[in-house]
């Protein structure tokens, strides 16, 4: 007869703890296959315990498959895997690395948070979920509304005349990143600027697309190597390049356009920035001038809002919707309902254009407090100014080592991005250039910042 200490079950109630102990039994051997269980009420007397108690665990261990119920017979122990002995010991598991916590940090994408819209973010939360829209389900390309107010954004700010049955909302760039990789197919050849942003070629690379690293001249992504590269798509950011911060100019995206029909490619515009230009007016984006249907456009909300808010799009050439409908119309939205539909009250309600306003205004004179800071540093030899986006470059006025340079910044707290992490090719001419992301950068902490860089290029 089965016996077992039942006061030792601790929390559990009775029914569980005798069908866990009935189940270890049978891993480890202890009741072979077909052996027969005690009857309920033979076992129930034997443990002191009701026969609902002896039941509930009988019926938990046929529901899982340790035992089979026969009519007139009982239950017998099924036929399992036993258990196999335990290894002598267990590996450990990798601990997770904290996120660091750096007195500077002039690599990351940080903001600062009193830009960030919250009450009206908060107050169009409470209309959303006062109406119940966040639980009705997201088409495929996203919410209608969103995509809509997309639409008019691009239309009245960017000179873009796109319908929103072109426009794929999805999870951040990497996600479309990604999702463009499968449309074109796990052929095609990726032609990517370089230097250039890394998670490009690393998301690319991880789907197991080629890569060509194509170098840049003045005005962006030169031609020859693009053309001697054989690849099927070119992903590009015309507007502003990062990290140089190159503009290209209307001849070479011209020739760029020249290039994709010629070779029936696909150029990707990755328009990551361009609602940061301070100087002269906004610049028109590649997809606008493109009249045979060759160019994807790709932006986020990243820069605009948060880097934390996690939507971005595309828009999609009509010779590219059908293939997407047809092949990609099976993935779910990635983004929430709930995060959509707020995002759409809010580029169509105004609030959006008074944000960027207001964005605009802080960032340009915070830009100029640090240019104007940095160009006086003994350890800056030049700055190289666009007068657009979030970051510059600054030339350092020093021999030695990029690598060295970032450990001992590391050393004191500060984190830096040099332009050498940037290129998949080395080239020395990017050495002792840093890579300054100025937008977490409180303008009370100039002098702080410039006495840290200091102390780092002593």
């Amino acid at each position: 007869m089965l016996t077992y200490d039942l006061e030792a079950r601790g929390s559990l109630s009775l029914y569980e703890y005798l069908y866990r102990r009935i189940r270890d039994d049978i891993l480890s051997g202890t009741l072979a296959a077909g052996e027969r269980l005690p009857s309920k009420r033979a076992l129930a007397e034997h443990l002191r315990v009701s026969v609902i108690t002896v039941e509930g665990a009988y019926r938990q261990l046929e529901a899982e498959g340790w035992a089979d119920a026969r009519p007139r017979r009982g239950f017998f122990v099924s036929r399992v895997d036993r258990r196999l002995p335990a290894a002598e010991r267990e590996p450990a598991l990798p601990a997770e690395e904290p996120p660091r916590s750096w007195r500077l940090d002039l690599k990351s994408g940080r903001r600062d948070p009193s830009c960030f819209p919250s009450a009206l973010w908060a107050r169009l939360t409470r209309q959303v979920l006062s109406e119940g829209g966040h639980l009705n389900p997201v088409p495929p390309q996203g919410l209608p509304a969103l995509r809509e107010a997309i639409a008019r954004d691009l239309r009245d700010f960017k000179g873009m005349a796109v319908s929103p049955e072109q426009i794929v909302v999805g999870a951040g760039a990497e996600y479309l990143y990604l999702l463009l990789a499968q449309l074109l197919g796990r052929e095609a050849v990726f032609a990517l600027e370089d230097p250039g942003y890394p998670k490009i070629r690393q998301v690319y690379g991880k789907w197991g697309a080629a890569c060509r690293p194509i170098p840049l001249d003045g005005q962006g992504m030169a031609l020859e190597p693009l053309y001697a590269s054989g690849a099927a798509a070119a992903h590009l950011s015309p507007a502003h390049h990062y990290p140089t911060g190159i503009v290209t100019p209307i001849a070479r995206r011209q020739a760029l356009l020249r290039w994709a029909e010629e070779t029936d490619g696909v150029i990707i515009e990755d328009d990551y920035d361009s609602e940061f230009r301070f100087t002269g007016r906004p610049l028109p984006t590649l997809q606008s001038i493109d009249s045979r249907g060759r160019v994807v456009y790709m932006n986020t909300f990243s820069q605009t809002i948060s880097p934390s808010m996690r939507v971005g799009f595309m828009v999609l050439p009509p010779r590219l919707l059908e293939r997407w409908r047809r092949e990609m119309g099976f993935y779910a939205s990635a983004v929430p309902a709930l995060e959509q539909q707020v995002l759409a009250r809010f580029l169509g309600g105004g609030g959006y254009e008074q944000h960027l306003s207001r964005t605009r205004k802080k960032y340009r004179l915070l830009r100029e407090a640090v240019l104007e800071r940095f160009r006086l540093c003994p350890f800056a030899a030049s700055v190289t100014d666009r007068g657009a986006g979030l970051h510059f470059l600054l030339r350092l006025n020093t021999e030695e080592d990029d690598g060295a340079l970032r450990q001992r910044a590391e050393g004191l707290g500060v984190r830096l991005g040099f332009l050498s992490e940037y290129a998949a090719i080395p080239n020395p001419a990017y050495a002792h250039t840093l890579v300054v992301n100025y937008a977490g950068l409180e303008g009370a902490r100039l002098e702080e910042a410039e006495a840290l860089l200091a102390e780092v290029f002593r």
